[in-house]
Order: structure tokens, then sequence, then C-alpha cells
């Protein structure tokens, strides 16, 4: 197996948004179960923990830069000596979130316009492409599947993901793909549940280093980096 390394915003450790999407999800970050008690009329626990598959696996979080295997000579520890001094150069902002949809994922998203997160993804994007592998065949088939633009296109194969730089849009992922009925009904149940001060107030203050042993593997935290350290 070849284990997968991505930089992600992790969720603020115990805060109630944590607390929030590792029930949402029925885990936590670093992998523990957590017993999930929503109940939404007419979608049983188990078709909800089917809608929330691919979340659950990736573990919560908004991608700053996409899953990537080690490139040949590279080493995890210098990985995170480099995720850690670049963390340290970085002031914390703020960017309120919402919940909301994104070509039919539900997601929580920045409630405006987020230039700060733009900068600070782009950057990492750029900063740590050189301990990404490059992406096979087999990957880059699978990726051009989703219909990509020319530019996208050129941004998968430069940097091993298409939506980066003007096609970032900042997300984390609550569920699969939803279509009519599911997706408004669970949206409108979303807005009303995660509302308030903790995403009005939302801090980006840390980035953080998440890993899988292999791809059948869920993603699990490695380490937050707090900005300013």
């Amino acid at each position: 197996m070849t284990a997968r390394y991505a930089i992600y915003l992790p969720p603020p450790a115990n805060s109630e948004l944590a607390r929030f999407a590792a029930c949402w999800l029925g885990r936590d970050v670093d992998g523990t179960p957590v017993e999930s008690n929503f109940v939404l009329d007419g979608i049983s626990a188990s078709k909800l923990r089917e809608l929330t598959q691919s979340p659950r696996h990736y573990a919560f979080h908004g991608t700053l830069k996409a899953p990537f295997a080690l490139r040949v000579g590279c080493e995890l520890a210098a990985l995170r000596t480099e995720i850690n001094r670049f963390a340290a150069k970085q002031q914390r902002f703020s960017m309120p979130l919402k919940a909301g949809s994104l070509s039919g994922f539900l997601a929580l998203m920045p409630a405006g316009p987020a230039p700060a997160m733009n900068a600070l993804a782009g950057s990492i994007v750029r900063e740590f492409d050189h301990f990404r592998a490059e992406l096979s065949n087999a990957d880059l088939a699978q990726r051009r599947q989703a219909g990509l633009t020319e530019r996208q296109d050129r941004q998968l194969c430069a940097y091993g993901y298409p939506y980066i730089f003007e096609d970032f849009r900042f997300h984390m992922t609550l569920t699969e793909r939803l279509s009519p009925p599911a997706h408004d009904q669970i949206l409108a149940f979303l807005q009303d549940r995660i509302a308030g001060d903790w995403l009005n107030q939302f801090m980006v203050s840390e980035i953080a280093l998440y890993g899988q042993p292999g791809r059948d593997t869920p993603f699990v935290l490695i380490e937050r980096f707090p900005f300013g350290a």
C-alpha cells in the first residue's frame, strides 16, 4: 500500500464545530468512532450514513493541498518540518462560514468573499508541490472523467489536482452529491443546526497534516500546525 498525505484546514480542536462534524459523520478527525444522534424525517440512520460515506472516509476538513503520495526521496519528517515552518509565518484571520450547496454536495463554505483563504490555499499548493509524486495515468484518467476545462486539466498535470487557484472554492464537505428532495431537506436541516457565533466568528489559525496508509483506509489527522508558533 502507498501512503498518501494531505494538507487540510481542520476543525478547531474541542470546538462546537468539531463536535458537530464528528457526530454528523460518525467519526472524529483522529478516527475515533462517534455515535450519531441526528434524526431527519424520512431519512434513516443507515441512509444518512450512506449519504456521508466519502466525507467520513476523508475526515472532516477543508482541502488546501489535495491528497498526494510522497515523491521518491522525500521523507514524512521533512514534510512535517516544512509545514511547521510555513505555518509559523502565517497570521490568523477570520472567515465566517455558512452551510450551503456546491454542485450538489452539502458543505460549509465562506459566507462571503474569502481572499485570505484563497491566497493561503494557493501558497500551500505551490510551496509543498515538490513533495508530491506524479500522478499515474490511471489517476489522471479518473480525474478527467469529471469533465475538466483546459485550465483545470493543465493544473491537474502541473500540481496533481484541478480545482486550485482560480478554480479553488473552499469548502468543508458534509455529504455526497445529493438530488432533491434529500438535497433540500438535508440542507435546510444543516442550515438550522449549524448557525451562531461559532460560524460567524470562525478563525483560521492553523493547518493540519492528514494521512492514510492506503487508499482503502480512512484519512486521519496526524498533526496540527498553529499559525505564528
